[in-house]
């Protein structure tokens, strides 16, 4: 749907997608990165799920982590490479037309219609 678009960009994020369990020293369920009910991640854990988004943002797309290794250490956090400091869309990762002349392509609503909706809620609203 927005595969044309210049200006807007969605990009799945798959750092969680083979993501295992973490494990404590004695290899069971590590409780430290879970809330007090077991399901919610706890400040621990959503650390960690921050980093490796914020990872995956950084990747090209066909070379996103598609794990977490919940190591809890800093030093994996990774930052902007100065050559391309931008996160990574389908676009700018090599993928689609990036010669897209957005001059030609039509509006997906005319303006129009915009303009007689909030005519409509403000009749509809003051009735």
């Amino acid at each position: 749907r927005y595969g044309n678009r210049a200006d807007f960009a969605v990009v799945m994020q798959p750092f969680f997608r083979n993501t295992l369990l973490p494990l404590d020293s004695t290899g069971k369920p590590d409780l430290s990165f879970f809330a007090a009910d077991c399901f919610h991640f706890s400040v621990r854990g959503y650390a960690e799920m921050a980093m490796a988004l914020w990872n995956n943002m950084l990747e090209p797309v066909g070379e996103k982590q598609t794990y977490n290794n919940f190591t809890h250490d800093r030093s994996k956090l990774k930052c902007p490479n100065p050559e391309k400091p931008f996160l990574f869309t389908w676009r700018n990762s090599g993928f689609g037309n990036s010669d897209l002349d957005l001059e030609k392509t039509e509006p997906s609503v005319p303006y129009w219609t915009v303009i007689v909706a909030a005519i409509v809620g403000v009749l509809v609203g003051s009735l």
